[in-house]
C-alpha cells in the first residue's frame, strides 16, 4: 500500500541517527525471549480489549515479534505487523507459523507509517509505539491510519509501576535523551493519552492490568537475566564501559527496584503494571 496522505515527520539528521540507534538497541539481546517468556499474555489481552474479529484489517504498530499481531490473526483478522527493527521478524514469522496463521511483516516507523489514511479497522500497539520519541507524532499516525469508526487500542507500561521505576533507575546511567524525546511511560497516563488522541477519537476507555513476573528466585536473578536480554538495559550497561564502580552501582539500583516491588514469599513475584486504552476514531 502507498500513502494517500504524507504524514508530517520529524526528519532531521539527528532524528534519523536517533532512529538508527533505536533500531540497533532493540536488536540487542534477546527480545524474542522476552516476548515469549515474560510478556506473552499482553498481546491476547490487548486483542481481546480491542474486540478484533474475523475479517478485520488490523495493523500492529511497533509489533516486535508479533505479541499482538499473532493473537489478532488467530481471530481470523487480516494482520500487518510493522516495526522499526526488521531483525525481529524472523522470530515473528516463526511464532506465526507455530500457530498456523499468516501475518504480513513490514519495516516502518511508528512516527511515519507507510499506509494510507483510514486503511485499517483496528490499530494496535502493545508496549511498542510508546518507545517512539515524539509522542504526538506517533499518536497522529495511529489515528491517521485507522478508518472512521475503527478502533485504536494501546497497551503501555505505567509511569508509577515496576517498569516505570526500572526506567528511572536506568536513567542516571544512560546517555541523555535527545532534545524533544519524551519518556515512554507517559503513555500509561490516562490524561496524557486522551490529550495525544484529542477530539479525533471518542469512547476512550482505560483498563488497568498487572503482569505477574514470577520466573526468578530472587531480585538479583531477575536483574542478571534482564541485563542479558533487554536491549535498552544492555545499551545502558555498554555505555558504562568497563567502569566497575558504575556497573556495580547500576546492579544495586536495579536489584533495589525489584526488591521494593517483590511480592513473593518463596520466590520473587514482580507486578508489572500496565494500562490498556481503547478509543473509536471519529470522522
Amino acid at each position: 500500500m502507498t500513502p494517500t496522505t504524507t504524514p508530517t515527520t520529524t526528519d532531521t539528521i539527528d532524528d534519523r541517527a536517533l532512529k538508527a540507534r533505536h533500531r540497533a538497541m532493540w536488536a540487542l539481546g534477546d527480545y524474542p525471549r522476552v516476548a515469549a517468556e515474560l510478556i506473552a499474555e499482553l498481546g491476547p489481552a490487548l486483542v481481546s480489549a480491542a474486540g478484533v474479529r474475523a475479517g478485520d484489517r488490523v495493523l500492529d504498530v511497533a509489533a516486535g515479534t508479533g505479541n499482538a499481531a499473532v493473537p489478532a490473526a488467530l481471530t481470523g483478522a487480516r494482520v500487518v505487523a510493522v516495526d522499526l527493527t526488521p531483525e525481529l521478524f524472523g522470530a515473528g514469522r516463526a511464532f506465526a507459523a507455530r500457530h498456523g496463521v499468516t501475518v504480513e511483516w513490514a519495516e516502518g516507523d511508528a512516527e511515519a507509517l507507510p499506509y494510507p489514511d483510514g486503511a485499517f479497522d483496528v490499530v494496535l500497539s502493545c508496549v511498542g509505539a510508546m518507545f517512539a520519541p515524539h509522542h504526538q507524532q506517533a499518536a497522529d499516525e495511529l489515528v491517521r491510519v485507522c478508518r472512521p469508526g475503527g478502533t485504536i487500542a494501546l497497551l503501555n507500561w505505567t509511569s508509577d509501576g515496576f517498569v516505570g521505576e526500572m526506567f528511572r533507575a536506568l536513567g542516571p546511567y544512560a546517555a541523555p535523551p535527545p532534545t524533544g524525546a519524551l519518556s515512554p511511560v507517559r503513555w500509561g497516563e490516562d490524561r496524557y493519552v486522551r490529550r495525544l488522541l484529542g477530539d479525533r477519537v471518542t469512547d476512550v476507555a482505560a483498563t488497568p492490568g498487572v503482569l505477574r513476573v514470577d520466573r526468578f528466585p530472587t531480585p538479583q536473578a531477575w536483574r542478571d537475566h534482564w541485563k542479558t536480554v533487554d536491549g535498552p538495559t544492555i545499551a545502558t550497561y555498554r555505555a558504562l564501559g568497563a567502569d566497575p564502580d558504575e556497573i556495580a552501582a547500576l546492579d544495586r539500583d536495579l536489584a533495589a527496584v525489584a526488591t521494593r516491588f517483590d511480592r513473593g514469599t518463596s520466590g520473587t513475584v514482580l507486578p508489572w503494571e500496565y494500562r490498556i486504552h481503547t478509543a473509536r476514531r471519529v470522522g
